[in-house]
């Protein structure tokens, strides 16, 4: 059950932002909420799907929430749609063409806007993967985590090895640009099971590749029932042989977790990292959206059919969380996210998407290059080799900023 309060926008709050002086791009991500089963790591506002899945009320649901939205975004365009969950290969095929075509219908898309689908190889189809594709859908995201078995069921997959290599060629036929998601550290896993993961899906040449190390993320089961995890020292291992193998595959390792064959950087993520504004439709769904005067955050109810039964009486009580950001948190938020790019961001991206000089941030600036975590870049605030090794310790020196 949700417990967060509806918190709405004070007009004190709104006094103490800071100006923008022009908007950043704006991406729209849509919240599936329905799985197959639970995975016992993810920490994801994700429900075991119904036996049959109420796609006309979601659809419907979908529809008023995004009216609702419509005046704090009228004639802006976007430039990247992600439909994400949960599963969103749940859905059936006419359902995903309804859904997009609703979107089109409501928002200015760019041209060639990116759209990406996340996709379990479990509920991977080669006539509904095509379909996605004629409906407008150009990327696919494949929750693969791993190609060994005993690694797949540890982790509560409901696919297997074999099931996630027909899955991304169903992908590859399907669309031009296909994400591969793996894990590595997984419980008892040895380095050379994690490289032989890593090899295997560098073989299928796609586009882009998010290698994640797993963690035991709070109100999980894997955080109540911690498995056997290889050691810091194995760990390390592996991400370093990681980076290399992908290096040698000529994957920019452009982002924390995400590496991409060149001009395949994922725009959506990267227009996060970049403090560029989302709206987000659907259950539990967050925005972040900048105005002139104030930067707003918002976050849809939680439970699915709660969501659908207030998104549709459109009364505004769908939303769980309506508050204007502090300017004072702004640098931190701004920071926390730039600084996760390889090349970080250009300077002038801090007051533009902020509304703050960045004489705000100077000071810390300065410590951090003297600490040698920071790049003395001219026009960049970009991460030295150092700082991006030891991520966390520079983004706390920004917390305290503003």
């Amino acid at each position: 059950m949700d417990t967060l309060p509806v918190v709405r926008i004070r007009p004190q709050a709104q006094a103490e932002s800071s100006l923008l002086n022009s908007l950043p791009p704006l991406a729209l991500y849509v919240h599936v909420p329905w799985c197959v089963r639970k995975c016992p790591y993810c920490d994801f506002n994700s429900h075991q799907a119904p036996d049959t899945i109420p796609e006309a009320d979601y659809l419907r649901a979908l529809q008023a929430d995004l009216e609702q939205a419509l005046p704090l975004v009228w004639g802006r365009s976007i430039v990247s749609v992600f439909i994400g969950g949960g599963t969103p290969s749940l859905l059936s095929a006419a359902a995903v063409d309804e859904l997009i075509s609703l979107i089109r219908a409501y928002l200015p898309l760019q041209p060639y806007a990116e759209i990406t689908l996340e996709a379990n190889p479990g509920t991977a189809e080669a006539a509904k993967f095509a379909a996605y594709g004629r409906s407008g859908v150009n990327r696919l995201s494949l929750g693969i985590q791993s190609f060994n078995d005993r690694a797949l069921v540890a982790l509560g997959r409901v696919h297997d090895a074999q099931q996630a290599k027909a899955a991304i060629g169903f992908a590859l036929d399907a669309v031009e640009r296909v994400n591969l998601d793996v894990m590595y550290a997984l419980p008892q896993q040895r380095v050379e099971e994690a490289l032989l993961d890593i090899n295997t899906a560098l073989s299928f040449n796609t586009s882009h590749l998010s290698l994640y190390h797993l963690t035991l993320e709070p109100n999980t089961v894997f955080a109540k029932y911690p498995p056997p995890l290889p050691s810091d020292d194995e760990s390390a291992a592996m991400q370093d042989a990681l980076i290399e193998l992908t290096a040698e595959q000529g994957y920019e390792h452009y982002e924390v977790s995400a590496y991409a064959q060149a001009g395949h950087q994922a725009v959506h993520n990267t227009n996060y990292w970049e403090f560029g504004d989302y709206l987000g439709i659907g259950p539990g769904a967050h925005s972040k959206l900048s105005f002139h005067d104030r930067i707003v955050r918002q976050a849809r109810v939680r439970n699915p059919q709660r969501w659908m039964d207030q998104a549709t009486a459109r009364d505004g009580s769908h939303l769980a969380e309506d508050r204007t950001v502090d300017a004072q948190d702004l640098p931190f938020e701004f920071m926390l996210n730039a600084l996760r790019l390889r090349h970080g961001v250009p300077a002038t991206y801090f007051e533009e998407r902020t509304g703050q000089p960045l004489t705000t941030i100077l000071p810390t600036i300065r410590q951090a290059i003297a600490k040698g975590l920071l790049d003395p870049h001219p026009t960049r605030i970009q991460a030295s080799a150092l700082g991006w090794r030891f991520l966390n310790d520079l983004q706390e020196m920004f917390l305290e900023v503003g």
